[in-house]
C-alpha cells in the first residue's frame, strides 16, 4: 500500500482525551504489513467492466477457482500470504474459502474475486442430511414461530442455507488484504432461479420470511484478524460479521454496495447489506475506510466492547449504529473523525424492550454530516424499520436498554434534521453529554426528547420537556465559519 497513515491511538496529532476513560480499543494499532508470499496464482478468466464491477462470460460460471485457491492456502504455512494476481486474466470465480491460522491471502489491484451464483456452492450440509437433500441456500419460507426451525413431518430434511464466502472459524491471525476486490454479485440471477440475492431478500420483507443468502466475511474465534486495503462489493448479505473475537482491525477498507447505484430503489436494491457488524467481540478498530452500502455502515452487535472507529467516510447507509440487539450490552466505544454523506441516520443507537440491555461510556466527536435526514438517534423505541419513531411503540418485554454515560462532542449536521434523545421511563432514564453539538437549520419540533438527562455545552436547539433533567442548556448558534470545510469526499 502506498498511502502511510499514522498510528489510530493518536487523533489530530494528540492523543484522545478518552483514553484515560478506556473508551477504546486497549491496542496500539499501527497500519498493517503485507507479509511475504509463498505462492503467486494467476488468474484464468477475464471478467469485461460493466456498471456492477465486472461481468463473467455465462460459459465461465462452472470455472471454480475454490479448489486451487483452497489447497494454496492450506499449504502456505502462517505467516505468508497467497497471492492472487492478474496474470493471464483478471478474476477468479469462488465458493465458500476456509481461512487457515496465520494465512493472508493477498489480492492485488485490478483482480476481483466473484462469488458464485449457483445456490449449490453454498449449501451448508448439516450432520445426518443425505447429499441429495434439497437445499435451503437461495430459498425463503415463512419465518417460523420457534428455532431451530421446524418443517413439516412430512419434508425431507433439507440443508442448513448459506456459507459465506470467506470463512474464519478459530483460525487467529488471519489477513485479507491487497488493493483487489472481493464480489459478492447480489445483484446477478441465481442460476436456477428468476431472482437475484437482492430481489429475494426484498420479496421477503413484506411478511418478514426467512431467506438464505451467503455473506461475504463470517469470523468466529479469529483473534488477531486484519482487514487492510481491500475492496468489498456486492453482497448478497452482511459483509463483514465478527464474533467471540479479541482483537480485529480494519484499515483502508473500501466498502460498497451496490457499486451501481442505478440499483438503488429498485427491486433489485440491496436489503440488509450491512457494513461490518461486530459482536460479542472486544479490542476493534475501524479506521481510514470508506462505507456505501444498504444498511448499517456500522452495526455494533452485542457484547462489544473497546471498540475504536476513526477517521472513516460513510455515504449511503444507515449511519453509525449501535443495535438492534444489546442484551449483552455494548460499552467503551470511542468514534472519532467521521464524516456521513446521505446516510439514513448519524448516531444512531436502537433497541427495545425485547431485546434491550445496558450500553455505557461511548465517546462520538467531530463528526459531520449532510444530508442525513436524523443525525442523532438514540433509541429504545426500535421497531425493525429504516428509521426510529419518535414515540414509544409501546412493546412488551422485560429486557429494557438502558443507556449511560455517553458524550457527543463537535458534532454538526451541515442539513436539517430531527434529533431524539429517549430512555425508555423513569427506572430507565438515558444519560447524554451534548458539549458542540449543531444541526444547521433544525427546527423546535424536530427535537424530540423523553425521560433524559442531559448536560449541554453549547448546543443550537431547545432542550425542553417534562420528563428531562437537564444541566448547562446553553443555546448557542450554528458556527459561522464553516467545521466540516473540505471533509466531505467522494467515495474511493
Amino acid at each position: 500500500m502506498s498511502v502511510q497513515w499514522r498510528c489510530v491511538m493518536v487523533v489530530g496529532g494528540l492523543m484522545s482525551a478518552v483514553g484515560a476513560m478506556g473508551a477504546q480499543d486497549t491496542r496500539t494499532v499501527t497500519e498493517p504489513k503485507i507479509p511475504p508470499v509463498c505462492v503467486k496464482l494467476e488468474a484464468k478468466l477475464v471478467a469485461a467492466p460493466d456498471a456492477n464491477g465486472g461481468k463473467l462470460r455465462e460459459e465461465d460460471e462452472g470455472k471454480l477457482d475454490t479448489e486451487r485457491i483452497q489447497k494454496a492456502m492450506d499449504a502456505c504455512g502462517a505467516g505468508k500470504a497467497v497471492e492472487l494476481t492478474g496474470r493471464g486474466g483478471n478474476a477468479y470465480l469462488s465458493g465458500p474459502l476456509d481461512m487457515r491460522e496465520g494465512v493472508t491471502l493477498l489480492i492485488d489491484k485490478g483482480v476481483t474475486v466473484f462469488g458464485s451464483r449457483d445456490p449449490k456452492v453454498w449449501e451448508i450440509h448439516l450432520p445426518g442430511t443425505a447429499a441429495d437433500a434439497p437445499g435451503l441456500c437461495g430459498t425463503s419460507m415463512p419465518r417460523p414461530t420457534s428455532f431451530p426451525v421446524q418443517l413439516a413431518a412430512n419434508a425431507p430434511a433439507r440443508k442448513g442455507g448459506c456459507r459465506s464466502l470467506i470463512n474464519i472459524n478459530g483460525a487467529k491471525n488471519v489477513g485479507l488484504m491487497g488493493e483487489g476486490t472481493l464480489d459478492g454479485r447480489g445483484y446477478a440471477k441465481i442460476l436456477g432461479k428468476d431472482y437475484s440475492w437482492w430481489e429475494m431478500a426484498r420479496r421477503a420483507q413484506p411478511k418478514d420470511d426467512l431467506y438464505y443468502t451467503p455473506r461475504l466475511i463470517v469470523a468466529s474465534h479469529a483473534d488477531g484478524l486484519v482487514l487492510y486495503g481491500i475492496h468489498l462489493n456486492n453482497s448478497g448479505n452482511f459483509h463483514v460479521s465478527v464474533n467471540q473475537t479479541n482483537g480485529f482491525t480494519a484499515w483502508g477498507v473500501h466498502l460498497q454496495t451496490p457499486v451501481n447505484k442505478a440499483l438503488l430503489g429498485t427491486p433489485n436494491d440491496a436489503r440488509n447489506t450491512d457494513g461490518i457488524d461486530p459482536g460479542t467481540s472486544e479490542n476493534i478498530t475501524v479506521t481510514h475506510s470508506w462505507i456505501d452500502n444498504g444498511d448499517d455502515n456500522i452495526a455494533i452487535k452485542q457484547g462489544v466492547t473497546h471498540m475504536s472507529v476513526i477517521d472513516n467516510h460513510f455515504y449511503t447507509g444507515h449511519g453509525m449504529s449501535i443495535g438492534s440487539e444489546t442484551v449483552l450490552g455494548q460499552s467503551y466505544l470511542l468514534v472519532d473523525g467521521l464524516t456521513e454523506d446521505h446516510t439514513t441516520s448519524g448516531i444512531r443507537i436502537k433497541s427495545n424492550v425485547k431485546r434491550g440491555g445496558p450500553v455505557h461510556d461511548l465517546m462520538y466527536e467531530n463528526i459531520c454530516m449532510r444530508n442525513v435526514p436524523i443525525p442523532i438517534a438514540i433509541s429504545p423505541y426500535y421497531t425493525n424499520q429504516t428509521v426510529e419513531p419518535f414515540e414509544d411503540p409501546k412493546y412488551e418485554g422485560d429486557k429494557i436498554p438502558d443507556y449511560k454515560k455517553i458524550t457527543l462532542r463537535n458534532i454538526f449536521s451541515e442539513t436539517p434534521g430531527d434529533v431524539l434523545i429517549a430512555g425508555l421511563n423513569e427506572e430507565h432514564r438515558t444519560e447524554v453529554t451534548l458539549d458542540r453539538v449543531f444541526v444547521r437549520g433544525i427546527k423546535p419540533e424536530q427535537v424530540h426528547l423523553d425521560f433524559a438527562d442531559i448536560t449541554a455545552h453549547a448546543v443550537n436547539f431547545p432542550l425542553s420537556g417534562e420528563k428531562l433533567h437537564v444541566t448547562g442548556a446553553e443555546m448557542t448558534p450554528y458556527p459561522s465559519a464553516d467545521p466540516c470545510a473540505g471533509k466531505f469526499v467522494p467515495m474511493q
